[in-house]
Parts: C-alpha cells; structure tokens; sequence
C-alpha cells in the first residue's frame, strides 16, 4: 500500500487512531443484533477492526473490481457498515450508499444510475430478506459482476464477506491516499426528481468536522449513534466523528428504547447522536439520573423549518447541538445556549464552533433571489445540484453557481437579522428521513385502489411516517410491492370503516 497523504482520507484517518492506540475499543454492535440479523454483537479494538478492513478490502481486490469503481452498500446500523466504508476506501473503491429500506425497484435505479460494479447488503434485516433483494436488482443491473453478503444462508452466487474476514487475506495494491478522490455517493430527491451526490474524502471530512466541532465532542468520546448511516449525515455524524475523536463507535439499529438506554449505560456513552424528535423526548425522563454518564446530545432535524419553534432543552448537564439537514445537499449545526432554546442563524459564514470568532469556516448560509436557503462551503458539492442551462442565443456562458438552492423558503427576520427557515420544498414530502415527490405519492395511492388513502402523518420519532388505509388489504400490499415502495414504512392499510 502506497501511503501518499497528499491530503487526509477516511482511512488516513482511521490508521492515526490506529497508530496510537490498536488495543482501544474502536467499534460495539447494537444490544439487539441479534434480533434484527440473527448474528451475535461483536466488540472490535482498532487493531482487530484493522484486520477486518484489510480482509475485506483483500476480498474486493482479488474479486476484480478495478480502483475507482462504485461498490454499493444496504447495510444495517452494525459494525459491518463501519469496516466495509473503510475496506472499500483502503481498495481505492468509491462507496455507493443505498438506505436501508430500499427495494429492488429503488435499488435498480440507483445500481444503473451510478454504474456500480459490486454489491454488499445482510442476508436478513427485521425480518427483510436483503440478500434476495440485492441479487433480483443486480440482474437487471447490467455493471453489476460481484454480489456479496454477511449473515448465513446467503443465496447462491452470493459471495459471504464473514468468511472473507475469518481468512484474513492480506492481498492488497497500490492506492493513492488522496483526499481529492470521489468516496461516497449518497440519493437525494428534488423538485425535478431523483438524484445521485457523489462526494470526496475532503468533503465527508468537512462534514464531520463541521458536526464534531460544533458540538464540542471530546477526543476519546464514547459515542452512541442511533442515526442510519446510509445518508451523508448520517455518515458524518457517526463514522467521522468517530475517526475525528479518536475514541469508540457504539451502534444501534433504531429503533429500541430499552435496548438504546442499556447500551448507553453498560458503555457510558457521553455523546449521542440521535434523530431530533428522539433526542428531545429525552427531557421527558430524569436524564442525569437515568444516563449520568451522558454529556452531549446531537440532534440531527430532517425537518429544519421545525427547529426554531422545537420545545426547550432543559437538561442543564447535557448540551445539545441541533444539526439542520437539507436532503443530501449539506448540513450545518449551532449548539443551544444556556437557556435551550435553538439558536439564531445568521446568513453568511459561519465558523465550528460558531459561537467563537477567527475559527474556521464549515459554510456559509444566504438567501437567493427566490427567498429560499441556499448553502456553500467545503462540504457542498455544487456541481450535483446544478441546475441545467438556461436556452440563450448568446454565445457566452453564463457565470456558474457557486451555491446549493436548497428550495427551503427563508426571509429574514427585520428584528434580530436571522434566518428563518419557513417552509420545506414544495411538491417534496419527507416521510420517516426519505423524501418523495408528492406526485408519486399521488400515483402510489391511485394503484392502491377505489376510496384508498395514502398519507403522510406526523411522528414523535421519525417526523413523519407514511399511513394509509385500502378496502382491499392484499391488493394494497400487492400494490406496494409492484411500486417498490417499502411496506415496512406504512402504518397501517385497514377497511375503510376502521380509523387510518
């Protein structure tokens, strides 16, 4: 392996740590693994981890899959996530994030969107079974030449990535370390529809950075993320972090109340990052006495226009940071004060942490000429979401945009100059941290029937969640299946003379 750091990566990151510290804990699975994939919770040190990360990248290698190539991952909130993002990256391998409760419809989409070579997912998730999912959707994705799996009774042509780890291969190749390099790709919808966001070391870096600065995490925190991975956020929030404290990655896959309380207790988490409507409902219990090892909450809001007007933070020995999320296209975060209300957001640059002058710039917030948020900064890949050029007679190019329109409509409040962020995008309706075009949840409640309903409700925990209700109970499942739209993400399809 050719250790050039021209400029840091995931994985220059993770070896520091490594270098360091090999026998500190690094990576803890979730109390209910075993309920959700039927595997045994695993506890990893830096230097155990580190052996996993170089079999699996040795299995990719020896696999054929060529340096560049878009490898795509549906994994759970398991340690399995974690080594196969830094196994993918150690073998120059671009990360292709497909969120969890895809089906092969979505799935197909995104494999022939980004060309992908190689897909990684979990025999079993809740009772899913991914493995079937991951192989009907590499057949009708032409690029597609290797499908592997962890868990057991994989189908067959599924190569197992367990038993890739217990070999322990050592096969490896000459790969610039360069954080100028793609690493990820993330799927955002928009106004005009679905969209792929690919993005570099140096820009997943500046994330995480913008998070674990604002938020005042530690070095050697023990972290508790409770927030799917499967989303740039996501990743920031949880595997940067991580790699930025140096410290141990605790899991759970959401969600289990009992489970989430016992981790953070058994591990003595001090940082959790969690989705906001949870993290608030934590000052509906004695907090210090229930977490007393808890001293920083992260509250990640897929609903940003809901943060100014959210309920207090009363928790006086714990801060909290709120993390606005705009789709795929950034993020940025501002701790509460003492008195827990959210914080103002002012437009233009702002540092991490921004409450303290001269630091260094994680992005800058302005309005556009439509009276909607727009973000810039190291983290936002512009060119993803450029809009297509104008029809001109004119020979001379128009000038390129140097910021994201998030379609969030915004004004600015005459008493105090903040931002206020009003309004999500209109024709998108985010449901459970996944976005649609409303039309097609239109289009999705005509197939469901005569006298159907298909809506999308508000959730303490998720934001949102999708409900309906059919007088056919099997042809609204049938439905929803042909659509490849996620059961799982419905609440309930009922006769029509019981409530939705």
């Amino acid at each position: 392996m050719i250790q050039t750091n021209v400029s840091p990566t995931l994985d220059g990151l993770f070896r520091r740590v490594l270098a360091r510290q090999p026998d500190a804990l690094a990576l803890v699975d979730p109390l209910n693994k075993q309920r959700v994939t039927g595997q045994t919770p695993k506890r990893l040190t830096f230097a155990q981890a580190d052996r996993a990360i170089s079999a699996l990248s040795a299995h990719f290698i020896e696999s054929g899959l060529p340096v560049n190539s878009v490898i795509a991952i549906q994994l759970p909130n398991t340690i399995e996530f974690m080594l196969t993002v830094l196994a993918a990256h150690r073998a120059g391998l671009i990360v292709a994030l497909l969120p969890q409760l895809w089906r092969q419809a979505e799935l197909t989409v995104a494999l022939n969107r980004t060309g992908a070579r190689a897909v990684v997912t979990m025999s079993k998730v809740d009772g899913v079974n991914h493995a079937d999912l991951a192989m009907n959707a590499a057949a009708e994705a032409f690029s597609i030449r290797h499908v592997c799996g962890f868990g057991t009774d994989l189908p067959e042509g599924m190569a197992s990535l367990d038993l890739a780890i217990s070999n322990g291969s050592t096969t490896s190749r000459a790969v610039t370390q360069d954080g100028r390099r793609a690493a990820v790709i993330s799927f955002d919808v928009v106004a005009d529809g679905f969209r792929a966001v690919p993005r570099t070391h140096l820009n997943l870096i500046a994330g995480g950075l913008a998070v674990f600065l604002e938020s005042r995490v530690p070095q050697g925190a023990t972290l508790m993320s409770a927030f799917t991975p499967s989303s740039f956020a996501g990743l920031t929030s949880s595997l940067l972090v991580w790699l930025l404290s140096g410290g141990t990655l605790a899991l759970h896959q959401p969600f289990d109340a009992d489970a989430l309380e016992q981790q953070i207790n058994e591990d003595s988490c001090d940082t959790l990052v969690a989705p906001a409507p949870l993290a608030l409902r934590l000052t509906e219990i004695d907090l210090p006495s229930r977490m007393p090892a808890l001293r920083n909450v992260i509250a990640l809001w897929r609903t940003p226009e809901q943060v100014a007007s959210s309920a207090q933070w009363t928790v006086e020995s714990v801060g909290l940071t709120d993390i606005y999320l705009f789709g795929e296209a950034g993020l940025f975060g501002a701790a509460r004060p003492a008195d827990g209300s959210a914080a103002p957001i002012m437009p233009g640059p702002h540092g991490a942490p921004r409450d303290i002058p001269g630091t260094s710039i994680a992005g800058e917030t302005m309005l556009t000429p439509r009276g909607t948020l727009a973000l810039k900064g190291p983290m936002v890949t512009v060119a993803a979401y450029a809009p297509p050029p104008p029809p001109s007679d004119s020979l001379i190019a128009p000038p390129p945009r140097d910021y994201v329109d998030t379609d969030y409509a915004a004004r600015i409040d005459r008493s105090t100059g903040a931002i206020c962020i009003t309004a999500p995008p209109s024709g998108i309706v985010a449901v459970g941290g996944y976005r649609f075009l409303s039309q097609d949840l239109q289009q999705w409640a005509k197939r469901l029937g005569q006298g159907a309903l298909l809506t999308a409700l508000p959730d303490r925990l998720s934001g949102y969640r999708l409900a309906g209700r059919a007088q056919d109970n099997a042809r609204g499942r049938e439905a929803l299946s042909e659509l490849g739209l996620n059961p799982l993400m419905v609440e309930a399809f009922r006769d029509r003379t019981n409530p939705a």
